[in-house]
């Protein structure tokens, strides 16, 4: 390998120089990086120069391409937040067709499309007023949201609730006949004396056909004192009839049934029955109710009674 050499002033000699080719590829990448530092910093001194405002443009166009992208943020729960609105006054009518109390207005928060001003500026202060404006509208769009879902949740379990209710409370007239003694206070044929009477008196022949005036279980079946025979029927919900002064039964205690299902035919049975009649009486939570404004006129017998 090739050695160079140099002449030292001190020496008067020539010496060798040592580990010649490491030492100038070191020198040749020393000056190479330099190089490339003045060339890069003397760009950036040029764009400077030439286009002083890059980088402020720069900001600018990020911040116009965010504020576009939050405006269609926003644009979207509007949308979001006039569906729920209109859902909300449907449900309003659902909750009177499943006969719920009205809800108040507890989700109108007032919220409208001009809620957001627009953004001239690019401010900080602009756009962080701007943020909080988003984030509270998108919290309550959200629990708008979540009280019409409570909402519809507590419509759709009544209405199915109701559809069990309307299966078994009492709607019709337990047999042909005529309504002869009312609900209330009268003056007792057989006592002779004035008592309240818990149900209503349908004069008809003995061994007229008594149906079921809603679903139920029989709950009770067999002779109770002046009643005579009687049968009882708990229809749920709290509802419960009685049917006394019967000639016989066709159901038994713990029997499911149905409305209009045949359950007894009527007589004169009973110490305190003074002729051929039915004595109806329907009760919710114990408490005694007039019949009347249980039996519909417009949904006779023949139409559900079962064959």
């Amino acid at each position: 390998m090739k050695k160079f050499y140099y002449f030292s002033k001190s020496k008067l000699k020539f010496v060798e120089i040592r580990n010649f080719y490491k030492k100038f590829v070191f020198l040749v990448a020393f000056f190479a990086v330099l190089a490339s530092f003045f060339v890069f910093g003397s760009f950036l001194v040029f764009n400077e120069f030439i286009n002083p405002d890059s980088e402020v443009k720069s900001l600018k166009n990020s911040n116009k391409l965010l504020k576009e992208k939050f405006e269609q943020l926003v644009e979207r729960y509007q949308q979001l937040d006039e569906t729920v609105t209109r859902l909300n006054e449907q449900s309003k009518d659902l909750r009177l067709k499943a006969n719920l109390e009205p809800k108040q207005n507890e989700i109108n928060f007032g919220i409208g499309g001009s809620v957001f001003e627009p953004i001239e500026s690019f401010s900080a202060g602009k756009i962080s007023s701007f943020l909080k404006d988003v984030n509270s509208y998108v919290d309550q769009v959200s629990l708008k949201v979540k009280l019409e879902k409570n909402n519809y949740s507590e419509i759709t379990y009544t209405l199915k609730q109701n559809e069990s209710l309307f299966d078994v409370i009492p709607a019709i007239r337990p047999c042909e006949g005529t309504i002869s003694d009312d609900f209330g206070m009268r003056f007792h044929p057989i006592l002779k004396f004035s008592r309240m009477h818990n149900g209503i008196d349908i004069i008809t022949d003995v061994g007229t056909k008594v149906y079921a005036p809603g679903g139920g279980v029989v709950e009770s079946v067999g002779w109770k004192g002046g009643y005579g025979l009687t049968v009882e029927i708990s229809h749920g919900f709290g509802y419960k009839t009685l049917f006394a002064h019967l000639e016989n039964t066709k159901v038994k205690q713990g029997q499911k049934i149905s409305r209009g299902e045949l359950i007894a035919y009527s007589g004169n049975s009973g110490r305190l029955s003074s002729g051929p009649h039915l004595h109806y009486e329907v009760q919710h939570n114990g408490v005694t109710l007039d019949p009347i404004n249980f039996i519909y006129d417009d949904v006779k017998i023949f139409e559900v009674a079962k064959k």
